[in-house]
């Protein structure tokens, strides 16, 4: 059984025998032209884009992400982690990420969410 891919690392999209439009598609626009970007070899920080498909999964799935969502971006974590030498929840060495939307239709509040859920959770503190 072939495992579906979820998540790729913005040097991965290369292997994807498909139109720019495809990826575009699939990426959406930020996540195809990062790809891009470091297909030409421009200077981009380590990254990895989850699917527009994982959206449409959600809502097609009564609100259930895929099942192997987490061990694809956990594995791209732990790539990025050992490229950066740094650590995701690190408080010593973090690994800070740019969460950003590509949707292919505007998501209204959608950022505001992945934020929020994010700070409520892992409080920052000033020392």
């Amino acid at each position: 059984m072939t495992v579906k891919k979820w998540v790729y690392p913005f040097g991965e999209v290369a292997d994807l025998d498909e139109s720019r439009q495809t990826v575009r598609s699939l990426l959406g626009g930020k996540g195809a032209n990062l790809a891009e970007m470091t297909n030409l070899s421009i200077p981009v920080p380590p990254g990895f884009t989850i699917t527009t498909e994982v959206c449409n999964y959600y809502y097609d799935s009564d609100l259930n992400l895929p099942e192997d969502l987490d061990v694809q971006v956990n594995n791209a974590l732990k790539q990025i982690e050992a490229i950066l030498e740094k650590g995701f929840g690190d408080s010593d060495n973090p690994l800070l990420f740019s969460v950003r939307s590509g949707a292919r239709e505007s998501m209204p509040g959608m950022m505001e969410t992945v934020h929020w859920t994010y700070i409520q959770n892992h409080p920052w503190t000033h020392s």
